[in-house]
């Protein structure tokens, strides 16, 4: 089989020509290294590449195979996973000069599980900072672009996890997901991504942004690759007490039952002021497309919506200031080389060793939970969050589940929004409320915009419900043409 035939298969379809022996895990993981290669001078998607302990890995899981001994199906299979999610042994910076150097002693449980099975470690992914931003610019390294036109960004924090994907370097990867950060990135680059609900992945291992938003999901070229990783990832934890208890059920077995006769929701206010043209018709016209395969439209209305951008924002900053306040230059992080006293310490450590954005973050989160401001702005947020997770609840008794698009333009250029923070937050309105609410949303592409920039849709469920999200991607999947 050509190079360009191996990058270009599917996790499932490498799975199945590792098993027959008709590739060898060696083989797969040097086209793809020889590949990441090629592409990262241009694409800027790693942070760390894992060359050597990769091709170790592969050696040895020929070895096994050669010995008659049952693998697991993935087995061989190459992927990559966003640097806030700690390898033991691996350098886990999270883009931040705060962790330059970092390699931890332990492994998050999404790699111990992904291990477990087999798969190949080719690095660890770029990202925003503390994974803070909308467009990979806030790494302390360097900015990650898009595949599809290397003049724009590939959207974050997760950009260098969806970059990573849509340019063949690795068949999947792991991102989280906070407010739209697996999400917002696989439509600017045209993959598949899952944020799960909340609770169905541990996130033991995982650097903490806000801790009751945050999830772990993976980023595809395709729904059945999609659902075959959450199968793998999804489960209790032990190590993590809001893990769910829940069973995992095989997100693969409904996948070809169609959408006949489910009812699909379009809430009107996700296609009023902000959105672009290109991306509502795309997101529409896939609607139809869903209605022509035997799904009812129905047309929604979720007021409550309009406020879940500033309640995220509030929120999130909020446990964030919490959350990095470990990261003192003592405990845990980067030291500055020059103090006077204690406190001169912390200051100059985190003066030092934080980005703006995240510094940022962490004084407005420290504003809303100080004292005189708490009441006005963290209470109300929380009361704001309790109102979301209830209107979308309702609706979701109504419909199975919920279309609209995943951010209201295209990918847009790279230093373009960098003066306009607020610009910025924009891109992630639509994606944020399956955040407050912990419920689960599936990113795919829809349609290509101007330039040959990527149009992605979401689909939200009910809570533990991915499968139907998948059923439908896939349905709809089958339809499309353009890669």
């Amino acid at each position: 089989m050509e190079n360009n035939e191996i990058l270009h298969q599917s996790v499932a379809s490498l799975s199945a020509l590792l098993t027959a022996k008709e590739l060898s895990a060696a083989e797969v993981t040097d086209v793809f290294l020889r590949h990441l290669r090629d592409r990262e001078g241009e694409v800027g998607a790693f942070l760390t590449v894992c060359g050597e302990q990769a091709a170790d890995a592969a050696a040895e899981i020929d070895r096994r195979r050669a010995a008659g001994e049952a693998l697991p199906p993935l087995a061989g299979v190459p992927m990559a996973l966003k640097d806030n999610l700690c390898t033991k042994g691996i350098l886990t910076t999270c883009a931040s000069q705060m962790l330059r150097g970092f390699v931890p002693p332990y492994d998050a449980t999404v790699w111990e599980k992904l291990r477990g099975q087999g798969t190949i470690l080719l690095g660890k992914l770029n990202m925003d900072e503390f994974a803070m931003g909308s467009t990979n610019e806030n790494s302390s390294f360097h900015p990650t672009r898009n595949p599809r036109n290397l003049a724009h960004v590939p959207g974050g924090s997760s950009g260098g996890s969806a970059a990573a994907v849509a340019a063949r370097q690795v068949p999947f990867s792991l991102g989280s997901d906070t407010g739209g950060s697996i999400r917002q990135p696989a439509s600017f680059c045209g993959v598949v991504g899952m944020k799960p609900t909340y609770g169905r992945v541990s996130r033991y291992g995982l650097v903490a942004f806000a801790s009751s938003l945050d999830q772990i999901g993976p980023l595809t070229n395709d729904v059945r690759d999609n659902a075959l990783i959450l199968n793998v990832i999804a489960g209790q934890d032990p190590r993590d007490a809001t893990s769910s208890p829940l069973p995992v059920p095989d997100y693969t077995a409904d996948l070809e039952k169609g959408v006949k006769g489910m009812v699909i929701g379009v809430p009107k206010q996700f296609f009023a002021h902000g959105i672009t043209d290109e991306v509502k018709q795309a997101v529409l016209q896939a609607a139809k497309t869903l209605e022509g395969l035997g799904a009812r439209i129905e047309e929604l209305s979720l007021p409550s919506v309009d406020y879940a951008l500033p309640a995220y924002y509030v929120l999130s900053s909020a446990e964030a200031s919490s959350n990095l306040s470990r990261f003192d230059g003592v405990r845990y992080g980067y030291r500055a080389g020059a103090y006077e006293d204690i406190t001169d310490l912390y200051r100059n450590s985190r003066s030092e060793g934080f980005g703006s954005e995240v510094k940022l973050r962490i004084m407005l989160g420290s504003f809303a939970l100080s004292s005189g401001y708490y009441d006005a702005y963290y209470k109300k947020a929380q009361q704001v969050r309790t109102l979301i997770r209830q209107e979308l609840d309702s609706a979701l008794k109504t419909c199975d589940v919920i279309l609209s698009p995943v951010s209201p333009t295209t990918a847009f250029k790279l230093g373009e929004r960098t003066d306009d923070p607020l610009q910025m937050y924009l891109s992630d309105v639509y994606t944020v409320p399956a955040n407050i609410a912990g419920l689960p949303a599936l990113s795919l592409p829809c349609g290509v915009g101007a330039e040959g920039l990527p149009i992605g849709m979401q689909l939200l469920g009910r809570a533990f419900d991915e499968a139907t999200l998948y059923r439908v991607g896939h349905a709809f999947e089958q339809t499309r043409t353009e890669v």
